[in-house]
């Protein structure tokens, strides 16, 4: 079984930290040099790229069975099989 390298994080932090200090001194924006952006832009794309693996994984994990759904909101009660 292949194992999953970790995502480097870091620039997504960075970003969440400057958002943050700049919100605290009260600047009206926020700009990042393009350097700083791309690492974002990747970085956010890695991490989207893996969820949507992680998810699409999940699904064909579970979706073996048929399990009957039930809902119920307020008084009224609806079941769903296939």
């Amino acid at each position: 079984m292949p194992t999953v390298e970790p995502l480097n994080t870091l620039p997504i932090q960075q970003f969440i930290n400057s958002v943050k200090s700049a919100d605290a001194s009260k600047q009206r924006e926020l700009k990042l040099n393009i350097d700083v952006a791309k690492r974002l832009a990747f970085t956010l794309g890695e991490v989207m790229a893996r969820l949507e693996g992680d998810l699409e994984k999940l699904i064909k994990e579970n979706s073996g069975g048929n399990e009957p759904i039930s809902i119920q909101l307020g008084s009224t009660k609806a079941d769903w099989s296939e």
